[in-house]
């Protein structure tokens, strides 16, 4: 089994900052991509931003300039640095990594965190 488990979600004021991080654990034999969702309520669960594990970045538009997304291959960590947050911004975010367990290794899998609460208020 594989756990994704985030953390460093809370409250904050519009523009400040918040950085989320997210460690998998458990059977894992790679991890090949990894990457943030935000649900936000009413709303689909949409991409915020991915990282493959060579370190190349791809952001959804609107969150390029304020969001950054990295890795720690060794730890098998990912990590999300939230700057000039806006009351949009908040919604439940969610971790994402295709993994590669020790058990089916020639299969990757998806697997999610729990989700963290990131509120941004006016």
């Amino acid at each position: 089994q594989v756990q994704l488990v985030e953390s460093g979600g809370g409250l904050v004021q519009a523009g400040g900052s918040l950085r989320l991080s997210c460690a998998a654990s458990g059977s894992i034999f790679s991890i090949n991509t990894m990457g943030w969702y935000r649900q936000a309520p009413g709303k689909q669960r949409e991409l915020v931003a991915s990282i493959t594990n060579g370190g190349s970045t791809n952001y959804v538009d609107s969150m390029k300039g304020r969001f950054t997304i990295s890795r720690d291959n060794a730890k098998n960590t990912v990590y999300l640095q939230m700057n000039s947050l806006k009351p949009e911004d908040t919604a439940v975010y969610y971790c994402n990594a295709g993994v590669r367990t020790e058990w089916t290794p020639l299969v990757e899998l998806d697997y999610w965190g729990q989700g963290t609460q990131v509120t941004v208020s006016s």
